[in-house]
């Protein structure tokens, strides 16, 4: 059985589709795949529409279907890993504790890196070596940090309007994350991102199992 590859990070924690929404999507990950290779391999700004629909064999028409943009394909990448983070911790016990389950979500995408490491190393460094593309990722990940905010005030029964604790553990355990891509890319892939962010959870563990705080 093969490794899952980073463009399909945990699927089975999506709901289910139809065979049509099962076919668009096979299609959307095709795209996204033959785009993402050629960004990485010649940057950015080399890669024009018409390579990326020959290397994915379909028609400028049925690019322009799913995306508006080159930028819209990492974007929709993006957008896919926070999802996948979101409903990692959803599917988290109920009772165990915050570190843990946070652990676990966002910990999803890095072990996809660590399945792939050659090629997600590539697209991680695209993303945060474009300026264009890394203005997206920051956006993305303010929307993640309120979707887990939302998750953790679930949780934790706190009022994310009246408490800090959501807000701030979200944004904890995004840093961490952050942080680990941001060394992990920085190294060219000699340190291993689980390793990494387990460390990195280390440090900010005791803050987040601090849910009781007020």
């Amino acid at each position: 059985m093969g490794t899952p590859d980073v463009y399909d990070v945990v699927v089975t924690s999506r709901p289910k589709l139809s065979m049509a929404e099962r076919k668009r999507r096979l299609v959307s990950d095709e795209l996204t795949e033959s785009a993402l290779q050629l960004l990485a391999l010649k940057g950015y700004d080399a890669v024009t529409i018409d390579e990326i629909v020959a290397a994915a064999g379909v028609s400028r028409r049925t690019f322009f279907r799913y995306f508006a943009s080159k930028e819209d394909v990492v974007v929709q990448f993006l957008a896919d890993m926070g999802t996948d983070i979101r409903a990692e911790l959803a599917a988290r016990p109920a009772g165990e504790r915050p570190s843990v389950a946070l652990l676990h979500a966002v910990g999803v995408p890095l072990a996809a890196c660590s399945d792939d490491s050659e090629r997600a190393l590539s697209v991680v460094q695209l993303i945060l070596r474009t300026p264009a593309l890394l203005a997206r990722f920051l956006e993305r990940q303010a929307q993640w940090r309120g979707d887990l905010t939302e998750e953790l005030a679930s949780r934790t029964g706190l009022d994310p309007e009246a408490e800090l604790y959501p807000r701030l553990a979200a944004g904890m355990a995004l840093t961490a994350f952050d942080t680990v891509l941001q060394r992990w890319s920085g190294s060219d892939g000699a340190e291993d991102p689980a390793e990494l962010l387990d460390r990195a959870f280390v440090v900010i563990t005791p803050a987040l199992d601090a849910a009781e705080v007020r």
